[in-house]
């Protein structure tokens, strides 16, 4: 089977990624399908990351004799920890094989094979357009390719690798998962304990205020009940909602989706501040009480925002008052060693005089309010959403910088969910390793012996309502009903 079997790929309207050209930022190659037609693909690809060592058995293998042969360990991952069975009923959608079957029995449904796939191999070169017929298929390319990234795009009316048989018109996205993106770069202009992409447990609370927001509205607001919150494997989440509502949406049904989670779009680079109606919606209400149960701790201890001048400036900027900026900040420069708290009472203290005055009253009574939005409310990449063609990183690849493995979060639990803490591949093989040492002759699959068992877990929970969902449409649909 060749990698790229699609017959227009160089068409030179799109930057293309070249077979060993450095990228400066993984994470950009996120978003490098943006602006592509569905009719676009990459340059035809070979995979020139062939391992040169021959040992494949996970056990027989020394990590330390191979120093940073980042394909070695992938090739371990794709053969000894994929979740292939579970990740196989996720995308067939509408059944979840038998226990007793093995995944290779698992017969595919048209919705997997009309899936569009995208590999992005260790020397940046990505293909585009995959898709198969037979589970034996996927799991005999992933192991081939060992790709540093799996992208998964939509659903069409055919094969993707058939689309060079149609006219480029025909070939049609016709579902795909509602998805969210939120990166910890977009909070750069706020957050003070790490940047670009580094993340710690401080900053990583952006992320939770996020997942719970979002997970609420889409939940409380639009009845969708299967999500799966999945980590990114360095610096951010994606949502996948699986209802089929879900995935039928046109491009503007998501728009209007975005637009309605739209408070704000955050940051500096933006220019554009929160400014909220005096009476809330219920669903920013909601919102709000997330917000600020976390808001204290992230401004006064994680980030420390109001602790010297360069931080505090960027909230007082945020007050249309130039009187209450200067009492806060001549207050502030007098004794800058004050705790941040009691900086912020002073400023509510400001802020509750100025309102004395009917005419600052509108402008300024929800001011405080309107910057605890700004500061931690979800900074969603709505190009994710919106685009039913878009891309996006597949749960359980590995990050090819951090070597973590793209797990799931549960969502009842997100708070306690540490980043820095997630398995890598190294770790993996190290569990396993030492797991079939202390138990040999164990029936388990190897998955199971390592701590990538509590998040496929989360993730079997994630697939098994999306079916009971659909068996129970299905059903609804079959009763008969009384008409008089």
């Amino acid at each position: 089977m060749e990698i790229d079997s699609t017959q227009d790929a160089t068409n030179g309207r799109m930057p293309t990624v070249e077979a060993g050209q450095p990228v400066d930022d993984d994470e950009d190659l996120d978003h490098i399908f943006d602006d592509m037609d569905e009719d676009e693909t990459s340059a035809p690809a070979h995979n020139p990351w062939r391992p040169v060592h021959a040992p494949l058995d996970v056990h027989n293998v020394n990590l330390s004799d191979y120093g940073g042969d980042n394909s070695l360990k992938l090739k371990l991952f794709y053969r000894h920890f994929f979740p292939m069975k579970q990740y196989i009923d996720w995308l067939n959608y509408d059944t979840v094989s038998d226990s007793k079957l093995s995944a290779s029995d698992i017969k595919l449904s048209k919705t997997f094979m009309n899936r569009e796939f995208c590999f992005t191999l260790m020397d940046d070169t990505y293909i585009r357009f995959q898709s198969y017929k037979t589970v034996d298929e996927f799991r005999q390319e992933l192991t081939r390719l060992n790709p540093a990234k799996i992208d998964l795009g939509a659903i069409y009316n055919i094969r993707p690798r058939d689309k060079a048989s149609v006219h480029a018109s025909a070939f049609k996205p016709m579902s795909k998962e509602l998805v969210f993106d939120v990166d910890m770069t977009d909070y750069d202009d706020i957050r003070t304990c790490c940047s670009g992409g580094d993340v710690c447990m401080k900053c990583w609370e952006f992320m939770t205020v996020a997942m719970k927001i979002v997970d609420s509205a889409l939940k409380d607001d639009f009845g969708f009940k299967n999500l799966l919150w999945v980590y990114s494997g360095r610096r951010g989440v994606h949502c996948w909602v699986g209802d089929e509502r879900a995935r039928q949406l046109n491009n503007e049904q998501r728009k209007a989706i975005v637009a309605y989670l739209d408070v704000t779009k955050g940051g500096e680079r933006q220019g554009k501040t929160v400014k909220l109606p005096n009476n809330l919606h219920p669903s920013v209400r909601r919102s709000y009480e997330i917000i600020d149960e976390h808001f204290k701790n992230i401004v006064f201890n994680s980030q420390d925002i109001l602790r010297d001048p360069t931080h505090w400036e960027k909230i007082l900027t945020l007050i249309p008052d130039e009187t209450v900026q200067q009492t806060a900040r001549v207050e502030w420069e007098a004794d800058p060693d004050r705790e941040p708290s009691d900086k912020w009472e002073d400023l509510r203290g400001f802020v509750r005089k100025a309102i004395a005055t009917p005419s600052k009253r509108n402008l300024l009574e929800h001011v405080l309010r309107d910057i605890m939005f700004q500061y931690t409310y979800p900074r969603l990449d709505e190009k994710v959403s919106t685009n039913i063609n878009h891309l996006l990183k597949s749960p359980f690849c590995v990050h090819p910088k951090t070597g973590r493995v793209c797990v799931p979060i549960e969502i009842e639990n997100c708070e306690k969910f540490d980043p820095t803490e997630a398995p890598t591949t190294e770790t993996l093989i190290n569990e396993l390793n030492q797991y079939d040492t202390d138990h040999p002759g164990s029936n388990l699959q190897d998955w199971e012996k390592t701590s990538l068992a509590s998040y496929v877990k989360v993730f079997e929970a994630f697939v098994k309502g999306n079916v009971k969902s659909i068996r129970s449409t299905k059903q609804a649909k079959a009763e008969p009903t009384l008409e008089f």
